[in-house]
């Protein structure tokens, strides 16, 4: 069974992704989505100290969040769903991924001003009825109009217990323009970056050891792009995205590239006009060290099935965990 087989004693968390809203709500969606939760519990067995949280929304998963969490009754109606569903399932507490409050995300999905006080509201409502045993986390862009608009920092940290910066998509896709989607540095020609988000966040007050950042293991591709700078930086129509575990096979023909500005790999089959940026080992050895040396809470990644089963992205990330100890 695969998910058995996950390597639980590297983790110290696993997010199941994703509950949903349920009217007030949180809820598993369906009896596979709760098998799969059992099983991730059980996973205990191997690593007592391994937590399993649920995650509400995700991408396009959130819906109706904004106008859900605009009232204390639907805010304290899914607070105490929330520890219904943990005690249920013997699980460690929640993590809210609701992208985005107050600014635009998935396309259609409403947002509004009063978004930045109700998450904060919700976070207060959440750590009331949770009280300290469990754990809550949310997941924040890696962008700087996130940051900056979308949450009241000073309000909601002392109330987390970490906050997930996806410092991946940073160019997302709805971009026509090539880039590094998960850079550790900016460069001249791209702000956006883990170390941007990072320092920004800090220099808001977040403190060091509630921060998380974020490894992709998966690439985006773009098309039609122009041989120019080998592809970065140039327009192009987004293609797909690539699991890690299939690289070998879907980056064939393509000339592998390192910004050392960005620390960031990037990939350009000239004959088919194809750009792909992404995490690697080198890559996340890299943000790990960062996180390590930035005295961050640790690294997350999007997402576990993507992996090799051995010889992967996670093995290098602990590589340069272990060798810190």
């Amino acid at each position: 069974d695969k998910v058995y087989s996950l390597p639980a004693k590297k983790l110290t968390h696993i997010i199941y992704s994703f509950c949903h809203l349920n009217g007030n709500r949180l809820t598993v969606d369906n009896a596979r989505d709760s098998t799969t939760i059992r099983k991730l519990v059980a996973l205990k067995s191997l690593n007592p100290k391994l937590k399993v949280i649920l995650s509400l929304g995700g991408w396009g998963g959130c819906q109706p969040c904004s106008d859900v969490f605009s009232t204390a009754g639907a805010r304290d109606e899914f607070s105490n769903s929330t520890l219904a569903l943990n005690k249920y399932f013997g699980t460690d507490g929640v993590d809210l991924d609701w992208e985005y409050p107050v600014i635009e995300g998935f396309p259609g999905h409403p947002y509004k001003p009063e978004d930045k006080e109700n998450f904060t509201a919700l976070l207060k409502s959440l750590r009331k009825t949770l009280g300290p045993a469990y754990e809550i986390s949310f997941a924040s862009g890696g962008f700087d109009k996130f940051i900056t608009e979308s949450v009241d920092w000073p309000a909601v940290m002392p109330l987390i217990d970490r906050v997930n910066v996806m410092t991946y998509d940073l160019v997302g896709g709805y971009a026509t323009v090539t880039g590094h989607h998960t850079p550790l540095y900016s460069n001249p020609s791209q702000k956006e970056s883990t170390g941007n988000a990072v320092q920004y966040m800090i220099r808001l007050g977040v403190p060091r050891n509630k921060i998380v950042i974020g490894g992709a293991f998966y690439a985006r591709v773009w098309e039609n792009v122009q041989d120019v700078n080998n592809g970065l930086y140039q327009p192009g129509v987004f293609k797909q995205s690539v699991d890690y575990l299939n690289f070998s096979k879907a980056f064939e023909g393509f000339d592998i590239y390192w910004d050392k500005t960005s620390m960031a790999t990037y990939r350009f089959n000239r004959s088919k006009k194809l750009f792909a940026t992404h995490d690697d080992e080198r890559s996340l050895a890299l943000k790990t060290k960062y996180a390590i040396d930035q005295h961050l809470n640790g690294i997350m990644f999007w997402e576990l099935s993507l992996d090799m089963p051995k010889d992967g992205l996670l093995d290098a990330i602990i590589r340069v965990t272990e060798n810190k100890k």
